[in-house]
């Protein structure tokens, strides 16, 4: 008989945007504890070295590490990129990365023109070089980098005017050429595909959050490492630089009030 395994799942993101995971774990694993971890001092990985982007990497596992971790989701498509390949080679637990999701998209789309709404340094990197190739072929992709809309949310100020403003600035152009998928490729979009949705109801958003949680839910059956009781996970939230306001924000979006 399995004995029910009480460690908690690590999350890491540079800020909030690895919060979409979270919350997709909380429907498909809700007895699973999770520690999240915030890198907030050093938000966003984006605009960083793969260097310092790595060296984060391997600091925030050692702090998920310290709170008993059984496993880590690098849930951000930037830090994937940089170290996903280091963590796993040099730390003995399993780590689930994310890779903007080429493949559903280049499926959804009857244009065949679609758009990658990324950071630079997940562009840039191998992972999804390495999907395009695979996957991209028989599509236009546009590449589209907003660090302005991802700095939007992670002051989780949702319902400001200036994110659908943000938003057709930068999608508008390349949906009235013909893109009719957008690929979000960063964690924090995800967080506002509903507004992307309702701006341009006739394009298909594609994130990767749910197929996240669901390659976690495998590990953990194949690990043999879940919890085994009905009883709700505890979800805690560190942050490598003000506690205080990082729990604001996450109140602002709603995924605190439940949380211990």
């Amino acid at each position: 008989m399995l004995s029910s395994d009480k460690r908690p799942i690590g999350i890491f993101d540079s800020g909030v945007g690895g919060l979409s995971i979270l919350k997709e774990l909380r429907k498909q694993a809700p007895a699973e504890n999770i520690v999240y971890f915030a890198d907030s001092r050093y938000f966003p990985y984006g605009t960083r070295s793969v260097p310092e982007i790595r060296k984060r990497a391997f600091a925030v596992t050692h702090q998920l590490l310290k709170a008993d971790a059984k496993l880590i989701v690098v849930a951000c498509n930037t830090a994937s990129a940089a170290a996903l390949d280091d963590l796993r080679n040099v730390f003995d637990v399993p780590f689930i990365g994310i890779v903007p999701p080429v493949k559903p998209s280049v499926t959804k789309s009857l244009s065949k023109k679609i758009a990658i709404l990324a950071t630079s340094g997940t562009l840039e990197g191998d992972l999804y070089r390495d999907v395009v190739a695979k996957n991209g072929s028989d599509v236009v992709i546009s590449n589209i980098v907003s660090e302005d809309l991802i700095t939007l949310v992670e002051t989780g100020e949702l319902q400001s005017p200036l994110l659908s403003q943000m938003i057709q600035k930068v999608l508008g152009k390349e949906i009235s050429n013909g893109v009719d998928t957008v690929v979000l490729g960063c964690t924090h979009y995800e967080l506002i595909s509903e507004a992307i949705e309702n701006q341009f109801p006739n394009v298909n958003v594609c994130g990767a959050s749910a197929a996240v949680a669901r390659q976690t839910c495998a590990v953990i059956k194949e690990n043999q490492c879940g919890k085994l009781d009905d009883q709700v996970g505890m979800v805690r939230f560190f942050t490598s630089h003000d506690q205080d306001h990082f729990m604001a924000i996450i109140l602002k979006l709603g995924f605190a009030e439940s949380y211990d």
